[in-house]
């Protein structure tokens, strides 16, 4: 293994708790009966307070060093947000090893690079589907030498060398205990803030991925600048169900919950996360923009199905709440009959809609990945949801810019968090640097430095400025901002985001770098769209069949107009209004290279694929076959053929205002 160096001293005292060993042990002295976690099992919630967490994690700490987990190793951790797994993240730290969290989707051939270049020696998934893909891949992975599954459904005649049930695990990790009682709290005091603590890997967009390390420090300091921010405290319910990869849910499931004490309950499979959000009632989540609008598009959906007095109750309430409701939440003065129309808006609509979405206690709502569409804000900031956009990376362990309570923009991300530098470069890339900085780029040094200065400013890879309140709008990636042959600025995924907005758009892939005029691919959303053509009485028998009829790329040309009549009054952006389009044939899918696991589109692979189609949108065709390799949910591979009509969108005159 590499030496890795301190980038910076620690920054907490020796008798501070500066790991998370550490901090799981305090919690286990300090509020030992007080819940840590609980899981979602046959319908039926199962609880482990702090100190029997401790003692499972310390009983598979030392399985794992049992079986030759040792100081230094990297242990890959594999599956749905599950307790155990969790508590191996944990355990990994306790001796001192790396945990490699990896996307429990990716199919075998994607973990190849990760768990070769982390040279992983350890593996704890969830269950066999994770235990058959390693058992797939072994043979090219010549530093795993052990994997351990929690659930062994299915797992009875698995008779493969290294590989084993939990329960063993754990067995053998209490009779190392007995007879060497001393061993693991020395492992858990020799770690050090400044130590190595996690390796999470970027997505890839543009080339491998890179591995991201992190120290205790960078992590803890975060968590706990972001907790005292936010008044986090060890009350909080927090349910975790985004990728345990994604740094997110290291930093909202994993980090703050260590700091602060408070629970993290894991729902019982991704298709019962609703149900299981209104049973937990969290007071803090977080989702990405998608989540957001897809709940908003249930519940509009419902309204639209409902009776003619309860959609014209919603709809009164709504309105008033859209008036009033913002400035209830931010504190602002308003007068006593508004308050008592909101009350009793409260009372007949909007505590309702927030029961049905799970929404009842919370407190603090973040959404970051993409851009939030202002009507999301104005729907949930009505109702009482203290949603808030923030700004962040794997290389800032999140934590950038965030909203502040009392004036949230939708077209911003905020204000830089407490700790946090943030400065725009000559180029117009936004730089940070704080204590979450990233330690370095596993085995990298190259990339290291391109990243990070020697004054330790972070080169964020994006482009951005500052609005007149301070607050920092991100425009596109750096490298993505191009320009029209006719000079006109082009920032794509701007573009893509403001279109993603409207509530039949899933994704957009916009062009026009170079070229004279911009054009787009786009997505649409089934389940909006599909409800759209139920209530038109328009049949259709699937995505693709749907896709293609008229009146979708009528809706679809409506909401590409309004979006252009918007872009008309940007005094930086004007010039690059989507002029055609067209719709695919198929979603864009991570299975098939289109996205990345985190949902990011890689524009140059799409561009590669799909070039007779970008063709035909700038050469004047109204129509373009095209044939489309697909890869089925079995591992099996189709053609998928399909002709594609390509539309006109009508474009405006950019419309200049005296501030401009």
């Amino acid at each position: 293994m590499a030496k890795l160096e301190s980038i910076r001293p620690a920054l907490v005292q020796e008798s501070v708790a500066d790991t998370f060993p550490k901090l799981l042990q305090a919690h286990a002295r300090e509020r030992s009966a007080r819940p840590a976690m609980r899981e979602k099992d046959l319908g039926i919630w199962q609880t482990w307070d702090w100190d029997e967490v401790a003692t499972e994690v310390r009983a598979l700490a030392l399985g794992l060093s049992a079986k030759g987990f040792k100081r230094g190793d990297r242990l890959a951790v594999i599956g749905d947000n599950r307790p155990r797994l969790y508590m191996a993240i944990m355990a990994a730290q306790c001796m001192g090893g790396i945990p490699v969290p990896l996307y429990q989707d990716a199919a075998a051939e994607e973990m190849v690079f990760v768990l070769g270049d982390a040279e992983v020696s350890m593996a704890v998934v969830e269950d066999q589907e994770q235990v058959d893909k390693l058992l797939e891949i072994r043979d090219r992975l010549p530093a795993l030498q052990a994997m351990v599954y929690d659930d062994p459904r299915g797992m009875r005649h698995y008779q493969h060398d290294g590989v084993y049930d939990m329960a063993e695990i754990l067995g053998a990790g209490r009779i190392h205990h007995d007879e060497h009682p001393l061993f693991f709290q020395s492992m858990v005091d020799m770690g050090r803030g400044s130590d190595p603590a996690i390796m999470l890997y970027t997505s890839g967009t543009t080339g491998h991925p890179k591995g991201v390390l992190h120290t205790y420090d960078s992590m803890i300091i975060t968590a706990r600048n972001a907790a005292n921010l936010e008044g986090l405290t060890e009350h909080e319910e927090v349910l975790a169900y985004l990728p345990m990869a994604w740094v997110g849910d290291n930093l909202f499931s994993y980090a703050q919950s260590l700091v602060t004490g408070f629970c993290v309950s894991c729902p019982e499979s991704s298709d019962t996360v609703m149900t299981d959000m209104r049973e937990i009632g969290p007071t803090y989540y977080f989702a990405p923009p998608r989540v957001y609008e897809n709940l908003l598009t249930q519940v509009m959906i419902r309204m639209e199905d409902a009776g003619r007095f309860k959609y014209w109750l919603f709809h009164y309430f709504m309105n008033h709440a859209r008036r009033v409701g913002t400035d209830i939440l931010e504190g602002k003065p308003v007068g006593f009959w508004d308050r008592l129309g909101y009350k009793l808006g409260e009372y007949l609509v909007y505590g309702p809609v927030k029961n049905v979405l799970g929404f009842t206690r919370l407190k603090l709502a973040y959404t970051a990945g993409e851009a939030i569409g202002p009507e999301l804000f104005d729907f949930y900031r009505a109702i009482g949801v203290n949603i808030k956009q923030l700004y962040g990376q794997t290389e800032a362990y999140v934590m950038v810019c965030v909203h502040p309570n009392d004036k949230v923009k939708p077209d911003t991300v905020g204000v830089p968090v407490p700790g946090v530098e943030v400065k725009i470069a000559d180029n117009g890339e936004v730089l940070f640097r704080g204590p979450g900085t990233f330690h370095s780029y596993w085995q990298r040094p190259d990339a290291t430095n391109e990243t990070r200065n020697a004054e330790g400013w972070v080169l964020s890879g994006d482009a951005g400025y500052f609005d007149e309140d301070g607050q920092l709008k991100i425009i596109d990636r750096a490298k993505d901002v191009g320009r029209l042959t006719n000079g006109s600025l082009f920032a794509p995924k701007y573009l893509e985001n403001k279109l993603k907005f409207f509530q039949h758009i899933k994704e957009v892939v916009a062009f026009g770098d170079g070229q004279d005029y911009t054009t787009a691919f786009i997505n649409i959303d089934l389940t909006a769209v599909g409800n759209w053509a139920e209530k038109r009485g328009l049949p259709y028998t699937g995505y693709t069949d749907l896709a293609g009829q008229a009146p979708v790329y009528e809706l679809i040309r409506e909401c590409i107009e309004k979006m252009n009549a918007d872009l008309a009054r940007d005094p930086k952006l004007h010039g690059s209004q989507i002029r055609r389009f067209l719709i695919l044939h198929k979603e864009l899918d991570a299975d098939d290279g289109e996205l990345t696991r985190t949902r990011k589109v890689r524009r140059k692979f799409i561009a590669e694929r799909y070039a007779p189609l970008i063709d035909a949108l700038y050469d004047g065709s109204q129509v373009c076959s095209i044939d489309t390799v697909v890869k089925f949910e079995d591992g099996r591979s189709g053609q998928l053929r399909a002709t594609l009509q390509i539309r006109d969108a009508k474009t405006y005159p950019a419309i200049v205002t005296e501030a401009a």
